[in-house]
């Protein structure tokens, strides 16, 4: 189950966590698209709570460069932070896939041999195979931080 809450920086908050150069990622409501997120760079301040951001991965139509989009602070976040190495993932865990050029969320449906795991994502009702060098922990940003997927469900249980 993943439980995510939104919330919004304060000005200056997200001026400050949010200055030129910084490496983020963003994400976007446009169909197909919901739910995962993309590395990219914060280019400059664009109004309040407004930003451009140049992608890592995402290229232009005419492939000339790297593409640029300006998003609000709501669908920006800070890259999250390396978690311990984790040497194999459970059945049912929560993780993040890297998948068409985006971190996806999705859950461990099957462990298979040489580090590889069937993924099940919810949204698509797609089950898709991964290396275990394209997963990671899933976390959710909130309030300001960091929270592993299980200390986020908890601490929304017993607000």
């Amino acid at each position: 189950m993943s439980i995510t809450k939104e919330v919004k920086a304060s000005d200056a908050t997200a001026q400050k966590m949010f200055s030129k150069g910084t490496l983020v990622e963003v994400s976007s409501d446009d169909d197909g698209f919901e739910g995962a997120w993309f590395a990219a760079t914060i280019v400059k301040a664009v109004g309040k709570d407004k930003f451009l951001v140049q992608y890592q991965s995402l290229r232009t139509d005419d492939d000339s460069g790297f593409l640029r989009e300006e998003f609000d602070t709501l669908h920006i976040r800070p890259c999250p932070p390396e978690t311990l190495v984790v040497d194999r993932f459970s059945l049912f865990e929560e993780v993040d896939a890297l998948y068409n050029d985006g971190w996806w969320v999705g859950v461990i449906s099957k462990v298979l041999g040489g580090s590889k795991y069937l993924v099940y994502f919810r949204d698509t009702d797609e089950e898709i195979e991964f290396k275990h060098s394209d997963l990671r922990p899933h976390q959710d940003w909130i309030d300001g931080k960091w929270i592993m997927a299980s200390q986020a469900l908890m601490k929304l249980l017993y607000l």
